[in-house]
């Protein structure tokens, strides 16, 4: 298939020239150091500008470049292909169809996962941004509105440009949507009221029955038609950067045990999503920590060190898409839970044992984990993180505190939709207790046992404080009224005689959004701002969105939007072994 709007960006790019699964993948062994080494020779002379300019190009607008011989370059290439694309998720997806099809590439795609794939975009509620044309120009001003000038206006323009467009391509591969003007989760978009309620109603959203799980099979269907090649089990990977030019020409990386090598002849497009399982760099890079995600377990940030590795620039380190999440404080169930209170006997404290919030009004879906920035001199730490979710045996009775597998909201790491190698979870309990058992939710047959045994995972929480809290609330019931934060009487319902749980609640949920700086055709920036030459980036791998999470559906559509991209502009370069 074949759009014909790209015909003159993507002319000569040869269509159906995509790798076929089975097909010819490899280099032979004749050629070992032979036509790439020559051809480097033979384009000496040309700077590694002429690919940094093409960035000035639309599209798939074609340009050059040569660099000299050196031993960096790989003896024999075990791949060879037009685009390698490093990540399986929703912005690998897209990058693979869009270069493989549109623009008539050959692909492969290298996945850490040891089978399918699909990230993030994968296992979330499936919903993407939709800009109508007449309402383009309004939303690039709520983008600008809402990231306080720090996402760049190219950006901006080429982002909404190109997601008017999402309709038009979720048909052509044939998805499954409603368009939407209601949320699962946050407002449409999330700071509508910003400049006098301007942006109310400036973009609408798609609705998946099936949630990402659907889209990712009716995508993945569609590269599998196109056949392109998905190596899974890849990881360690390295960038392979000519010295001279600084063009990217491939990447090492392990298969299983054994490297291998894989010859990228027009570009490399990272898509190797967060780090949300990475505690050093989520330590080092955002506002707070202990920070604690739901999400795709494979999520380690491998493509932080890999782009760093090459002279890359990083923006958007301290960014998250998160609310607030139950965690396990459980090493062989290192993630968190979205959870909700069952009924209303229940009140939340901080580490000290005292509430600051109405539990009712913890902030939005995707930037709630703001309610959790609170930072204590007295602790020298942020006295939010973890909160505790008090409760009583009514509500534990009243039904299970999260989702499960056949629930309508089945959706994240522990899905059935996912192969056993890659489920990390089989979802929540019907009645709590197994969850209990497991230590996942403390138990104390009064408030102040509940404190004691909070107390010995962390030691700032004060048990006469929290059983001050206690009655306080208790008193707040009683009268009806939320003398402190003015939570609903509706929904002040007294704890009962006991005996008494606790939840540990931390910032965490979705995703990070930090990784390399690119510009508006995708192409990944060294720290002078220039494009390092063959190298792009796409998804939740540098997202675009900064100073906070302001667009949904922002997540899936920036997969599309900037897989779409990268991948076009990538397939109007002309190979470096060009002879």
């Amino acid at each position: 298939m074949f759009d014909a709007r790209e015909l003159d960006s993507c002319a000569g790019a040869g269509i159906g020239s995509f790798i076929q699964v089975g097909g010819r993948n490899t280099m032979s062994k004749g050629m070992e150091g032979g036509v790439s080494r020559r051809s480097f020779l033979k384009g000496a002379g040309v700077a590694a500008a002429a690919v940094a300019g093409s960035a000035a190009l639309a599209g798939c607008a074609s340009g050059s470049t040569g660099a000299a011989s050196g031993d960096w370059l790989p003896k024999s290439w075990d791949y060879e292909c037009d685009l390698l694309v490093i990540g399986y998720g929703g912005a690998g997806m897209w990058a693979s169809l869009i270069g493989a099809d549109e623009c008539g590439q050959e692909v492969i795609v290298l996945e850490k996962a040891p089978v399918e794939g699909g990230g993030n975009s994968r296992i979330n509620n499936g919903e993407w941004t939709i800009v109508e044309e007449s309402d383009k120009e309004r939303f690039k001003k709520y983008i600008k509105a809402f990231t306080h000038g720090k996402t760049p206006e190219p950006m901006i323009d080429a982002w909404v440009n190109e997601c008017v467009r999402n309709t038009e391509y979720a048909d052509k591969y044939g998805m499954t949507y409603e368009v939407s003007e209601v949320a699962l989760a946050g407002a449409i978009p999330e700071y509508y009221f910003l400049d006098d309620n301007a942006y109310e109603g400036s973009c609408k959203l798609s609705s998946v029955d099936g949630f990402g799980m659907l889209s990712f099979r009716e995508l993945d269907a569609q590269r599998e038609k196109l056949g392109v090649q998905v190596l899974f089990d890849c990881h360690d990977e390295r960038l392979i950067q000519n010295p001279e030019t600084k063009e990217i020409v491939g990447a090492y990386t392990m298969i299983g045990s054994e490297e291998k090598t894989v010859k990228a002849r027009k570009g490399v497009i990272m898509t190797t999503g967060g780090f949300e399982f990475n505690e050093d760099l989520k330590n080092a890079y955002l506002k707070c920590y202990p920070f604690k995600f739901e999400g795709w377990q494979f999520n380690t940030g491998d493509g932080i060190k890999m782009v760093e590795d090459v002279g890359a620039k990083l923006w958007h380190m301290d960014m998250a898409i998160s609310m607030y999440s139950m965690w396990t404080r459980d090493p062989e169930n290192d993630f968190s839970i979205l959870y909700f209170m069952p009924a209303n006997s229940y009140f939340n404290v901080n580490r000290l044992g005292k509430r600051y919030v109405n539990e009712n009004n913890m902030g939005s879906p995707h930037n709630g984990w703001h309610t959790l920035l609170s930072f204590d001199d007295s602790i020298d730490d942020f006295d939010r993180i973890p909160s505790w979710g008090i409760f009583d045996q009514t509500c534990f009775d009243a039904g299970k505190l999260s989702t499960s597998q056949g629930d309508f909201f089945e959706c994240g790491n522990f899905a059935s939709d996912l192969p056993d190698e890659i489920r990390a979870w089989n979802g929540w309990s019907q009645d709590n207790k197994a969850e209990l058992e497991k230590g996942w939710i403390l138990k104390g047959d009064t408030i102040e046992e509940l404190g004691k045994k909070i107390k010995e995972f962390d030691h700032w929480m004060d048990v006469d404080a929290l059983k001050a809290t206690f009655d306080e609330y208790q008193a707040f019931c009683e009268a009806k009224k939320d003398a402190r934060f003015d939570r609903s009487e509706k929904t002040l319902e007294k704890l009962d005689d006991g005996p008494y749980y606790a939840i540990s609640i931390y910032p965490g949920s979705c995703s990070t959004l930090g990784g390399p700086m690119k510009n508006e055709h995708g192409q990944v920036l060294d720290p002078a701002e220039n494009p390092i030459p063959r190298l792009y980036a796409a998804g939740c791998f540098g997202n675009f969105q900064s100073h906070s999470y302001g667009i949904t559906g922002g997540n899936n559509a920036e997969n599309q939007v900037w897989g779409r991209i990268s991948a076009r502009h990538a397939a109007g370069l002309e190979p470096w072994d060009a002879k």
